[in-house]
């Protein structure tokens, strides 16, 4: 037989096993046929495919605000309301190939629970890391341990505290706090007691978001026309309320 034309029926052989190979889960091919894929119809997939139908019960949900961690697997109550959360903010920042291993590893998290009752959250022992292995020999993913994708993270933290005190030349951190929620560091941190005892400085905002005190002013200076709207709606009363706020606003 002619030489080319085996060469042919070769290349064609290895084309048609390629072709009916089922894709990885994160094969690159994905990013473009599915790009935003229904999550709650991956898990029910995934389910079945990885974890022998036993987290039916478990529910998914993307989290607009979570902008600590990828994903957190919580357990509720006595009835073992078990849920898995996503986070919005920082998975659409990333390939679709990390949302499908974020999932795989809170799934892993709820087989635990569900199976063994193991509510430990930041736990990746034995039991853990055999499942986290078993399902990337069978997926081709790969899952890890932690999914925390530090960029995107800090990308969140636009809220900036800097300490006075001698923590601002310590490593790692040289006294800044950073954080997505403009809440300032107080006695409710629970590191509050450790830095009044081994520094004991003051910390003070030097950065926020672009524009955001602004719309606090403007939120306050709203209210207060509403106010005086009101004031004038309730006739005589609201006439000499209204009188009060204007002196005192001069004084």
């Amino acid at each position: 037989m002619d030489e080319d034309l085996l060469l042919a029926i070769r290349l064609q052989q290895q084309f048609d096993d390629e072709y009916q190979r089922p894709l990885s889960v994160v094969d690159e091919s994905w990013e473009m046929l599915d790009p935003s894929p229904d999550v709650r119809a991956m898990f029910l997939e995934f389910n079945d495919m990885f974890f022998w139908g036993k987290l039916s019960g478990v529910e998914v949900k993307w989290s607009p605000r979570m902008t600590l961690c990828a994903g957190v697997c919580s357990y509720e109550g006595r009835g073992g309301l078990c849920s898995i959360r996503l986070s919005e903010p920082l998975l659409k920042l990333r390939p679709r190939k990390d949302l499908v291993q974020t999932l795989l590893h809170e799934m892993i998290h709820a087989l635990l629970f569900v199976t063994q009752n193991n509510r430990d959250r930041d736990g990746h022992g034995p039991e853990f890391c055999k499942h986290m292995s078993r399902i990337n020999k069978a997926s081709g993913a790969n899952i890890t341990v932690y999914h925390t994708f530090h960029d995107e993270v800090d990308l969140y933290r636009q809220h900036w505290w800097r300490c006075d005190g001698p923590c601002q030349n310590r490593k790692p951190y040289f006294g800044y706090v950073k954080r997505a929620m403009n809440r300032a560091p107080s006695a409710l941190d629970p590191w509050w007691e450790d830095h009044k005892r081994s520094c004991g400085g003051t910390y003070t905002k030097v950065k926020e978001p672009e524009g955001y005190g602004k719309k606090g002013k403007m939120g306050s200076s709203k209210d207060k026309k509403n106010q005086e709207k009101k004031a004038l709606g309730n006739g005589k009363n609201g006439m000499i309320v209204l009188l009060l706020l204007q002196f005192f606003k001069m004084y």
